[in-house]
């Protein structure tokens, strides 16, 4: 059996270079360039300009291949069965194919269905508008400050707490840093060590107080020579102490003050309704997963404890006030779930330069759960567009999202200052439909399932091409960081999701667990679901992948190899901005590669040379991986310790990796 015909263009060029152009535009900011693919918070997502590409390589018209060319794909099928972020359904919805996502985490889909289905903004606006006063009447006043120079009342920005730590003296309270700005006129505002005041230029009379603050990085106490220690007998939200608010007044603008007995005031009188709030306590349960045991082992059992009082009846007073029209409570209900991420008590401040003051590390800065010592307090319902604050989270998330979905951009490198150039007649939305039968030859239509992809609930042959991004093997942060939002979306949304699905149907590698056996298991029967739904002769698996361990990519192989695909080709692009945070300083590559697959078995493919060694540049490793992985996939009665042995030979030992 030869190559499967027809042919398609991706099936022998791609523009890599063109692609990385693209790529390393976006992958500095993403959100700013697929904005109505980011209204909630989700990890691992890959260049919607790169997924771009590769649609456009499954047209077929030539002419519609063009990167900036609209539609292409009307009359096609594209699936995506571990859809995450939503990126392939977006990009294959703007170019006129009907799309099919599937995952088995609740908050893909929920994402999905808010932002791919067509739905005026003006009515998001009104709904908004009355969903944002409802909640300021109610709980407006628990974020009230007063301005420090003329004592009149200001909704606060935000509240900086310290940590209580303990030694044999008692406690002291730890911060970040004692410097809280750098100030315009070039001096510094901080916080006195022995009494908790605010010092500017002027200086201040110390009182020396009972009140005392150690930075992050001191460990012994100076007096008695003893380790700081935690205060984890306490409840989570309380081991903090409030230190200083900021605000803007009117008349004197930005402000930060020392809090003061009424601050302190309104924090008890929130303290005092917290006991009282109608959450179910078996709800909101920490499960023990590889992100979640470090809240754990701080003594946090429940998500509850993650947030401050008064966020506490922010989140109470939402739950009665989303409208009741589905689609609109959807999005609403997910943007106060991801206005979440910067509003709990697991908040950093970076806001100490003169450019970022209030700027906030949000809950999820470092992908995984850090302990702040300066905590952030922000008040969701400040009335500016500060970070973190519903007001910024709407504009951004969903009124600039749709504006940019009725009229997509793309970035054109090549024109003077790389500006963004309009895609003519497209637009990132459509019409959902019950079933896949109904996409068949129209446009813009789309299909969403909560659901594990070994069973795909489509025919066999049906489908044009399956594009997607599959786990990354022992990365398993999704499912289990997404429970922070999860606790909350079901309070919101109880009858919109499967809540209580099992999440040991995803297929990932715990980092916990070295065998791959489930990880293989469940991509197997994935990739034999793919292989059963595509179009014969002219269907399509094409996805993005990279790893550095030979045991990730032996998995992949594995999987691939029991569904019976064949490796048409593969392309390295660009993926990963080299400082983000998840990746910055770790032994991590930078560039994914691009597999085209078809259905096939040995032999049925070109003919992939065998590396006798990964090269160890970044690029250059990840073809070579990319390259054995054909040539193995070519290779007829190979067992799985076959693969293994050959995947272990080629990249192990295995030295960091030059980016």
């Amino acid at each position: 059996m030869s190559v499967p015909q027809p042919q398609l263009l991706i099936d022998t060029s791609l523009d890599v270079g063109f692609a990385d152009r693209l790529a390393r535009f976006e992958t500095y900011n993403k959100h700013h360039y697929r904005p109505n693919t980011y209204l909630h918070k989700w990890w691992g997502r890959r260049c919607g300009s790169t997924f771009r590409l590769i649609l456009k390589g499954l047209v077929d018209d030539p002419a519609q291949a063009d990167y900036y060319a609209p539609g292409g794909l009307v009359g096609k099928v594209i699936l995506d069965p571990m859809m995450g972020g939503g990126t392939t359904l977006h990009e294959a919805i703007r170019l006129g194919a009907g799309v099919i996502g599937l995952d088995i985490d609740p908050i893909p889909v929920l994402q999905a269905r808010a932002t791919l289905t067509d739905y005026p903004l003006s009515a998001l606006q009104a709904g908004f508008d009355r969903f944002y006063a409802a909640l300021e009447q109610e709980i407006g006043a628990y974020f009230v400050t007063h301005c420090p120079a003329c004592d009149e009342p200001t909704p606060s920005w935000y509240t900086l707490h310290g940590a209580r730590r303990r030694c044999d003296c008692g406690e002291v309270l730890a911060v970040d840093s004692l410097i809280l700005r750098h100030q315009p006129d070039g001096g510094t505002l901080s916080l006195c060590p022995r009494c908790a005041q605010l010092v500017d230029a002027r200086g201040h009379d110390c009182p020396a107080t009972a009140t005392r603050l150690v930075e992050k990085g001191q460990e012994v106490c100076d007096d008695c020579g003893r380790a700081y220690a935690d205060d984890n007998d306490r409840p989570f939200h309380a081991r903090y102490e409030p230190l200083v608010v900021a605000g803007h007044c009117r008349t004197h603008g930005l402000f930060h003050r020392a809090s003061d007995w009424r601050d302190r005031e309104r924090q008890s009188a929130a303290e005092a309704r917290r006991a009282a709030l109608p959450f179910v306590a078996g709800a909101f349960c920490v499960e023990a997963g590889d992100k979640s045991i470090q809240l754990l082992r701080r003594g946090v059992t429940t998500y509850l404890d993650l947030f401050s009082s008064r966020q506490l009846l922010f989140l109470d007073a939402v739950g009665r006030h989303l409208p009741d029209e589905p689609i609109l409570r959807l999005n609403l209900a997910l943007l106060v779930s991801t206005a979440l991420e910067f509003n709990s008590m697991l908040c950093g401040y970076k806001g100490v330069a003169r450019r970022r003051a209030g700027a906030v590390r949000h809950t999820f800065a470092h992908h995984g759960y850090a302990f702040p010592y300066t905590a952030l307090e922000t008040n969701p319902l400040y009335p500016r567009r500060a970070s973190g604050t519903l007001q910024k989270l709407f504009h951004n998330r969903i009124r600039r999202a749709r504006q940019w979905a009725a009229a997509p951009l793309e970035r054109d490198p090549a024109s003077a200052a790389a500006r963004f150039v309009a895609i003519p007649g497209e637009r990132d939305g459509g019409l959902e439909v019950a079933c896949a039968a109904e996409l068949a030859g129209q446009p813009q239509l789309f299909v969403l399932r909560q659901a594990s992809a070994v069973a795909l609930p489509v025919a066999s042959g049906s489908v044009d091409a399956v594009v997607t991004d599959p786990p990354y093997y022992d990365s398993i942060q999704y499912g289990d960081l997404a429970a922070f939002f999860r606790v909350w979306l079901q309070q919101f949304l109880p009858d919109a999701a499967d809540w209580g699905y099992d999440g040991a149907g995803a297929a990932v590698n715990s980092e916990r667990d070295p065998a791959d056996g489930r990880y293989v298991q469940m991509m197997s029967a994935i990739f034999g679901e793919c292989r059963r739904a595509l179009r014969p002769g002219s269907g399509r698996l094409v996805f993005t992948f990279h790893h550095w361990q030979p045991q990730a990519w032996a998995a992949l192989t594995k999987a691939l190899y029991a569904a019976g695909f064949v490796l048409l080709n593969r392309y390295v692009v660009h993926a990963e901005h080299p400082i983000s945070v998840h990746i910055s300083n770790s032994r991590a590559l930078t560039d994914d590669a691009i597999l085209v697959l078809a259905p096939g078995t040995p032999g049925d493919g070109p003919m992939w040379p065998r590396p006798a060694a990964a090269r160890q540049a970044g690029e250059e490793f990840t073809a070579d991986c990319a390259t054995l992985l054909g040539w193995l996939l070519g290779q007829p009665g190979l067992s799985a310790g076959d693969i293994e042995r050959v995947w272990q030979t080629t990249l192990a030992p295995s030295p960091a990796v030059v980016l």
